[in-house]
C-alpha cells in the first residue's frame, strides 16, 4: 500500500491503524495530526522535543507510515496547508513578470471558477450537518480574525435578520477569553480561518474546547487548528492569482450557510425577517 499522498487520507489511515502503534509512535502521531501548521515549519527535533519522543522515533513513524523518510511525511503537510511564508514572494513575482489587466482578469476569473466548483464537491455531504449545528443551537457565536473578519461579520450580520441570537466572538479589550468561558453546551460556535492561521483563532479553538459547545469550522483544511476537534467541517480553496489568498468562496460559502439556514428554519424565519425589514425601513436605515 503506497502512503497517504493528503493530509485527511493520512489522518484516516493513523485513525485506523492507532490502537495498533506503540506508545512512542501514538505520542509522535498525535502530536502530528493535532499540530499540522507546526509540521510544515518547524524541524523533526523541535516537534519531537514538543512531543516527548526522539528525533529517531518521528523518522520511523514516517517509514512505519509508509515514506521513504521524515522529509516525505513532512512534505504532505507543507503541500495542503499551503502556508505563504511570504506574500512579498508573490508580489515581487507580480512586479517582476507585469501582465496586462485583461490577462490579469482572465486569469483571476478562471482561477475562482474552479474554485467555487470544488466548492461544491467539498462540502455536499457535511452542508445539511452545518445547517443543522446552527438551527439547533440556542445562541450562534462566530468567529474570524484579520482577513477572516469580514467573512465572520458576513455570516453574523445575515443570520441576524432572522436569527437574533447570532453575536459575534471578538477580542475587543481583551474579553475573548471571558466570552469562550460563557460558552454552554447548547450553543455553536462557528470559527473561520486559514493558512497561516492567527493567534487568536488557535487560541479561541482551545478555550472554548472545555465549554462543551459544538463547533463549526469554516477553514481551508480538515486539519486547520479550528478543525481538529470540531463537529462539523466545511472547506473552502483559497487559491488564487494575487498575492494574497482569495477568500472569494469563503464569501460564497459564508452565503450559502445563511440561505440554507434559513431554508430550515421556515416560516419563523421569514417571520422574524419581515419584522426585521419592517423595523430597518421604519428606522430610516434605507433611503
Amino acid at each position: 500500500m503506497s502512503a497517504p499522498q493528503s493530509l485527511d487520507e493520512l489522518t484516516r489511515h493513523i485513525q485506523a491503524r492507532y490502537p495498533d502503534l506503540s506508545p512512542q509512535f501514538q505520542a509522535g502521531a498525535r502530536y502530528l495530526i493535532d499540530h499540522p501548521t507546526q509540521v510544515s515549519t518547524l524541524s523533526a527535533r523541535k516537534l519531537a522535543a514538543l512531543a516527548g519522543v526522539q528525533p529517531a522515533t518521528l523518522v520511523r513513524l514516517a517509514q512505519h507510515l509508509g515514506y521513504a523518510g521524515w522529509d516525505a511525511l513532512k512534505a504532505v503537510f507543507t503541500q495542503e496547508l499551503h502556508y505563504p511564508g511570504a506574500y512579498s514572494a508573490r508580489a515581487r513575482s507580480l512586479v517582476n513578470r507585469p501582465e496586462s489587466a485583461q490577462a490579469a482578469w482572465q486569469a483571476t476569473a478562471h482561477q475562482q471558477i474552479l474554485n467555487l466548483k470544488a466548492l461544491e464537491s467539498a462540502n455536499q455531504e457535511a452542508l445539511t450537518q452545518a445547517v443543522t449545528l446552527l438551527a439547533d443551537a440556542r445562541r450562534i457565536m462566530i468567529a474570524g480574525f484579520r482577513s477572516c473578519h469580514p467573512a465572520a461579520f458576513s455570516l453574523r450580520y445575515l443570520c441576524s435578520l432572522f436569527r437574533p441570537d447570532a453575536h459575534l466572538l471578538h477580542d475587543t479589550s481583551g474579553t475573548m477569553s471571558l466570552d469562550a468561558y460563557h460558552l454552554q453546551p447548547e450553543d455553536t460556535a462557528v470559527l473561520i480561518g486559514y493558512a497561516p492561521y492567527s493567534r487568536e483563532m488557535t487560541e479561541l479553538a482551545e478555550a472554548i474546547r472545555p465549554q462543551g459547545c459544538r463547533v463549526l469550522a469554516l477553514c481551508d483544511s480538515r486539519l486547520a487548528p479550528m478543525a481538529l476537534h470540531a463537529d462539523c467541517v466545511l472547506t473552502f480553496p483559497t487559491r488564487g492569482h494575487s498575492f494574497f489568498p482569495s477568500t472569494v468562496t469563503l464569501q460564497a460559502l459564508v452565503e450559502m450557510l445563511a440561505q440554507q439556514l434559513l431554508v430550515h428554519s421556515g416560516e419563523h424565519a421569514l417571520a422574524e425577517l419581515n419584522r426585521t425589514e419592517a423595523r430597518l425601513h421604519a428606522t430610516g436605515a434605507y433611503q
